[in-house]
């Protein structure tokens, strides 16, 4: 057998969520089983497809409970060729870039999560109680730039994989991606939740007045500043009011708060520009009342 797309997802999902069993020889009825087990219809129709697509026979669909077929010649082809599917013994397969990312996405799906507490917590995770196949699934996200952490739970019993950090999961979103419904959905909420410190500036009089009016501070008399977290947002800040706005006597300076967090102020400390941001229209009327002119 070779491998494409059908076949590929075919043994993840049996690796995640099946078995491939016979009854035993001692037993005069014989029987040979294929089953993929999971509560999710999207996963079960998909694996009915796929096994269609590559055997050219349907496996009965049981809806919300499992996707079920017997079959003695698939279960010695499959056997033969890959081995057990038991839960500590399957192996990942050695496939090229656009396999892995199917055989990751039918793994993910069946076994992983994603977990989100609002500017605290979040995380994609997966467990496994077997340690060579969850170390082949790490080395394969690490080849597509996807950074994990293994960590070993209930006393050696369980091996667990983190992905955290935005970076990691929008490439987990764009280089693998769930076809699990609700999973798909809380990726991209989980994605969402991350503070974007990019101002995404460009010579926009309008988007410059709509920074300035949202982010400006007043001080003390004719001492005007904006601070950012990213020194990039106040160079290009700078820049821009300059260009559009004519201010020069822009200052910006590295500053550390009480806590040992380090930001960027961005300071128009000179009378006369600091009339010219109230004449722009780049301070509103409350905040002028502060400046003292």
């Amino acid at each position: 057998m070779k491998f494409n797309e059908n076949l590929t997802a075919i043994h993840s999902y049996l690796s995640a969520d099946g078995c491939v069993i016979k009854n035993p020889s001692t037993q005069k009825l014989k029987y040979y089983r294929i089953d993929f087990r999971n509560t999710n219809n999207t996963l079960l129709k998909d694996f009915q497809e796929k096994f269609y697509n590559y055997f050219y026979i349907k496996p009965n669909l049981y809806l919300n409970t499992r996707c079920s077929i017997g079959s003695k010649e698939i279960y010695w082809k499959l056997i033969n060729q890959f081995g057990s599917f038991y839960s500590k013994e399957w192996k990942m397969p050695m496939l090229n870039g656009k396999l892995t990312k199917i055989w990751l996405r039918a793994f993910f799906d069946c076994e992983g999560w994603v977990f989100c507490k609002s500017h605290q917590n979040r995380h994609i995770g997966i467990d496994s109680v077997n340690e060579k196949g969850l170390d082949q699934i790490k080395e394969a996200l690490e080849n597509l730039g996807i950074k994990s952490i293994k960590k070993t739970i209930k006393n050696g019993r369980i091996y667990r994989l983190f992905i955290y950090g935005k970076e990691n999961l929008i490439k987990f979103q764009k280089e693998i991606g769930f076809l699990h419904p609700s999973k798909k959905e809380l990726l991209e909420k989980t994605i969402l939740d991350f503070v974007d410190y990019d101002w995404h500036l460009k010579q926009d009089k309008s988007l410059i007045k709509d920074i300035m009016l949202k982010r400006v501070k007043i001080k003390k008399p004719y001492i005007v500043r904006v601070i950012s977290k990213k020194k990039d947002n106040l160079d290009k800040l700078s820049k821009y009011l300059n260009m559009l706005f004519s201010i020069e006597f822009i200052k910006i300076n590295e500053r550390v708060n009480g806590i040992g967090t380090k930001y960027f102020e961005l300071n128009v400390n000179k009378k006369d520009e600091v009339k010219k941001l109230i004449m722009e229209g780049l301070i509103n009327e409350e905040q002028s009342n502060k400046v003292g002119t």
